[in-house]
């Protein structure tokens, strides 16, 4: 019984042990992956930055002012009341 338990201590370490080696060899990995991205899109950026200097810079532009939108009335001015609108509306051909 004593060796029994023994080989179940023995392979229960040796489980973890290469555990723990794994996840140290994973880690190296996603760090040398990692490491290789960031050197890519540092070289990259250095590409972009070094193509954009040059370019020619576009004159700036003078910015356009907005129309701004007509009113629909004046703002003193009262609407036209109700029946005379209609009369309107059917004199220009409307079908109420």
């Amino acid at each position: 019984m004593a060796n029994d338990d023994r080989n179940r201590a023995d392979a229960r370490f040796n489980k973890a042990s290469r555990a723990a080696t794994d996840a140290r060899s994973g880690k190296t990995e996603r760090d040398a992956a990692l490491k290789a991205v960031t050197d890519n899109m540092a070289k990259l950026k250095a590409l972009r930055l070094a193509r954009e200097a040059a370019q020619p810079q576009p004159a700036p532009t003078a910015k356009k002012a907005r129309a701004k939108p007509a009113k629909s009335g004046k703002s003193g001015e009262k609407a036209p009341a109700l029946a005379d609108w209609l009369a309107g509306q059917q004199s220009g051909g409307r079908r109420t």
